[in-house]
């Protein structure tokens, strides 16, 4: 997952290629909530790994409920039958309205029935989100619940013990959020010693949602009696009982982003997306009809849908997404692409979700050039011609879904605009709901080679180019290429061949296709972590040897280029400024004197372990400075237009950010 302040998103062109969809949030944390009130142990397959199903995790923990991760990924939970065996708790639930709302009407329906003091909190934000009609509805049936802050809003304080009273239908909003009904049904079994009636107030919004928690509870055994949307029945007697095994179906919200990405940009072969099939639990799969109105090409497969792009330009469409409020953020950056414009109607539950996302998506449409109408509950956008597309930085309002659907916005040269990066500020708050999302952009997208940047670190041995790369890579979410590990890498690969370093024709062969990647400071090959085998004194001896052959340095030449993906490359070691990417916007020659290369040198060697010398580590760095600058095959000296950084006095933080300073002047994005 990236943790950085920003993602800037090179051009993109095309898309292909097969991706398996999270667990879906909706589904996971209804069945968490389910599996710790029911009786009985549940053991959930899939169960997304987000931010949202965390504080739902940590929260039962809590209140009294254990669970834990079986070898295979799983989670099993023990049943607290309905009964918490503690009588206070204060929970944070940072952002996550499918963990706020169905645990205050959890918590306050147990409080008063049992007796307790429980408090639930979140982020600022989430004390920004409307819950004064599920509170409205709970205190009708006697529940005590206390405002902690501004009234209608979390936090709460729910108490007991209580009369409840049940022999009245409880009426809820439903205009404002399916999940206040969601609350009361998921909940209400707990006390239905009697019939238990819920009346809805209004047009009910997201009716989907509530089919999802009308299924789900079914699987729990407790079958609630719909008359239209108007009035639901769970039957007196109702028992929440674990049916023992659930598999969570994948995200049908966040397929949304790549089916618009197969929409956009699978031109070539289509976009496979796994883990959801037609008949998924979740509305949010008919955002698939939405795309395929606009002119997308989807095929359905055994839990797997293909897409690919179909009409082009895309056809602006007006759509009540009442049905999939979510998704339709989606549909409204496709619009950019489209030939008419697009109006999306019966959104009204945008404005209280994690931002206020009708103004949130007007705003950031209009950064990118588009002419964006907006009202109480609709949005209306027009597509963007090739000449008006503008260089922007995505606000993402700590809005997970934000941060996703505008990174279609990177696609904008397959409309004809001329190729220019996108900045995505905070991607980081894709955990919410899908922490690996950049990740899984990444391994589907296309860009021209010429469009992904590249920033070049050299320097002499010791200067702490390999250190310097690692962090700035981390800071900019890019990959890492350390040059001088290739050739190590391929003694080592040889030797474990069977391959004489001397046989030119085969170790180039083999050094072609080396599953090599770096993370985290480590070198892999293939899956095994070979940082530590790359040091070994006859590894050493064995680069040396392979670095002679031209066949080989031809072959690690091209997997060096290769290094070169989407979002970006920080690549470290002799040549990389000078010979393999020679038009690098950035490049940086790291250097410091020779003592405080051979101090920091003693300094690491002694921390480690090692016995050392100072004046001895001095002299070999002097032979090695002179012996890389003096060599007739590639020697060390800074390509020309080189930013020269003495580190000497330098702490690596101070390193780091001279080396942003300097890359964000080679941007061109606006305050």
């Amino acid at each position: 997952m990236l943790k950085i302040a920003h993602l800037d998103l090179p051009p993109l062109q095309g898309a292909a290629g097969t991706l398996r969809l999270p667990g879906s949030k909706s589904i996971s944390n209804r069945l968490l909530l389910l599996a710790a009130l029911a009786e009985g142990e549940t053991r959930i397959e899939h169960l997304l790994e987000a931010d949202d199903t965390a504080v739902m995790l940590d929260a039962l923990r809590a209140l009294g409920c254990a669970w834990h991760r079986n070898a295979d990924g799983s989670l099993t939970v023990q049943g607290l039958g309905g009964h918490l065996p503690v009588s206070q708790a204060d929970c944070f639930l940072g952002n996550a309205g499918t963990a706020m709302r169905p645990l205050a009407a959890a918590l306050a329906l147990l409080a008063a029935r049992d007796g307790g003091h429980y408090v639930l909190r979140g982020v600022p934000r989430m004390h920004e989100r409307p819950i004064r009609d599920l509170v409205d509805a709970l205190r009708e049936l006697g529940c005590r619940i206390e405002d902690l802050g501004q009234p209608g809003y979390p936090p709460l304080a729910l108490r007991g013990p209580a009369s409840l009273q049940l022999n009245q239908p409880v009426r809820v909003r439903g205009d404002v959020s399916s999940q206040f009904l969601t609350a009361l049904l998921l909940t209400l079994p707990l006390v239905a010693q009697q019939d238990v009636v819920i009346e809805v107030e209004g047009e009910l919004i997201s009716k989907p949602y509530i089919e999802i928690t009308l299924a789900l509870l079914d699987r729990f055994g407790v079958r609630v009696q719909r008359e239209a949307w108007r009035r639901f029945t769970i039957p007196a007697g109702s028992r929440l009982r674990s049916p023992g095994r659930l598999q969570v179906e994948g995200d049908a919200s966040a397929a949304s982003y790549f089916i618009a990405l197969g929409a956009l940009a699978a031109t070539e072969a289509p976009l496979v997306i796994e883990g959801i099939g037609r008949n998924a639990l979740q509305g949010d799969v008919r955002f698939a009809d939405a795309a395929a109105a606009m002119g997308a090409q989807i095929e359905w497969r055994d839990h797997a849908l293909a897409v690919r792009r179909g009409r082009w330009p895309l056809r602006g469409i007006e759509l009540d997404c009442v049905a999939i409020p979510d998704a339709a953020m989606t549909l409204a950056v496709m619009a950019l692409f489209a030939d008419s414009p697009t109006r999306l109607t019966g959104i009204a539950s945008w404005r209280v979700k994690e931002t206020d996302r009708i103004a949130a998506m007007a705003t950031e449409l209009r950064k990118l050039g588009a002419t964006v109408q907006e009202g109480a509950d609709w949005l209306e956008v027009h597509p963007l011609r090739a000449e008006d597309w503008r260089t922007a930085a995505i606000h993402t309002y700590d809005d997970h879904r934000m941060a996703m659907c505008f990174s279609l916005a990177a696609l904008h040269p397959l409309a004809g605009a001329t190729p220019q990066a996108l900045r995505i500020l905070d991607p980081g708050c894709v955990a919410k709901t899908f922490p690996d999302y950049f990740e899984t952009l990444f391994d589907l997208v296309q860009a021209r080679s010429e469009d992904i940047p590249v920033l070049c670190i050299d320097g002499p041995t010791a200067s702490g180019k390999g250190t310097l790369t690692e962090r700035v890579a981390e800071r900019l979410g890019y990959h890492v290429l350390e040059s001088g590990a290739l050739y190590r890498a391929t003694a080592l690969a040889a030797r474990a061949a069977g391959i004489a370093w001397t046989d030119e024709a085969r170790v180039a062969s083999m050094a072609r296709s080396l599953a090599l990647h770096f993370s985290g400071g480590r070198c892999y090959l293939e899956d095994e972590d070979i940082t530590d085998a790359l040091r070994a004194e006859e590894i050493g001896l064995g680069a040396s040897a392979v670095a002679a052959l031209p066949a080989v340095r031809a072959a690690l030449h091209e997997l060096q280029l290769s290094f070169r993906r989407v979002p970006g490359l920080v690549a470290d070691g002799r040549d990389m400024g000078t010979a393999i990417f020679p038009a690098a916007p950035l490049k940086v020659f790291l250097t410091a004197s020779a003592e405080k290369r051979a101090e920091r040198r003693y300094k690491q060697l002694i921390s480690k372990g090692f016995s050392a010398n100072m004046e001895g580590l001095l002299r070999d760095l002097e032979a090695r400075d002179l012996q890389d600058k003096t060599r007739s095959s590639s020697p060390l000296v800074p390509a020309q237009d080189a930013f020269l950084l003495d580190n000497s006095d330098l702490s690596i933080d101070a390193s780091v950010e001279q080396v942003l300073q300097w890359w964000a002047q080679k941007q061109a994005f606006p305050a």
